[in-house]
């Protein structure tokens, strides 16, 4: 704690090596909220049962997409958006095309446990050697991200026996693309004080438990989450 402490202090806000690494992490939080807001409309289309919460949950994504613009603007930073758009095209794809084919538990897998479980990590990492401002935007916006995995989950869980093989083949196609995006941030990350393996770590612990609520047994959590090493 008292490193943590240290290194916190030895953060410099308006430096141009910050301010050039947040242009990216900042374009990637604002870019992910949006994906999120896009892709919970197309869940509300696919799931009609559950069309009234999906909504409900694609308008939170907007208002923490607005908080982290400020959060950029509050630095006197641009994001560089075309940078994040490339970032999750991999993701993006993969959900484009499972809702094309319908397939809502692969959707439900990118964003309600990737996405969600990548962002609480990522947020979870830097909410301590964030800046005061951001800071207290990035704490309301995890609170309200569980309640997002907690959707995928529950839908998931009761739907299990029939979503369970889909659900693996989906992690062993998605899981693989977070390892290349940690590896593809972690020199910016680092900028910000944010250590790779700290992300890796709480990722896997968020998505380990969320594979659990859902319904997998531990050597079956093991044997998913491996499949992320292939990329590593």
């Amino acid at each position: 704690m008292q490193q943590l402490a240290d290194q916190f202090q030895e953060i410099d806000f308006k430096s141009e090596k910050y301010k050039d690494a947040y242009s990216r992490i900042n374009a990637i939080v604002i870019e992910g909220e949006q994906e999120a807001h896009e892709n919970y409309i197309q869940l509300a289309q696919l799931l009609p049962d559950s069309e009234k919460e999906l909504i409900r949950l694609s308008k939170m994504e907007s208002r923490h997409k607005k908080g982290f613009e400020a959060c950029g603007r509050n630095l006197q930073v641009t994001p560089d958006l075309q940078f994040a758009k490339e970032f999750f095209s991999g993701l993006h794809q993969n959900f484009q095309t499972a809702a094309a084919q319908g397939k809502v538990v692969t959707c439900l897998l990118i964003q309600s446990l990737i996405i969600e479980c990548f962002a609480i990590a990522a947020y979870n990492i830097y909410i301590p050697v964030a800046d005061e401002f951001a800071r207290k935007i990035t704490e309301g916006v995890v609170k309200d991200e569980y309640s997002h995995l907690n959707f995928g989950e529950v839908w998931l869980k009761e739907n299990f026996p029939q979503s369970k093989a889909e659900l693996e083949e989906a992690n062993r196609q998605n899981l693989p693309l977070v390892w290349k995006m940690l590896n593809q941030v972690a020199d910016d990350a680092k900028t910000l004080a944010m250590e790779k393996e700290a992300l890796i770590e709480d990722f896997m612990i968020q998505y380990g438990e969320a594979l659990s609520n859902i319904g997998f047994k531990t050597f079956e959590i093991m044997r998913l989450s491996a499949h992320g090493l292939t990329a590593a």
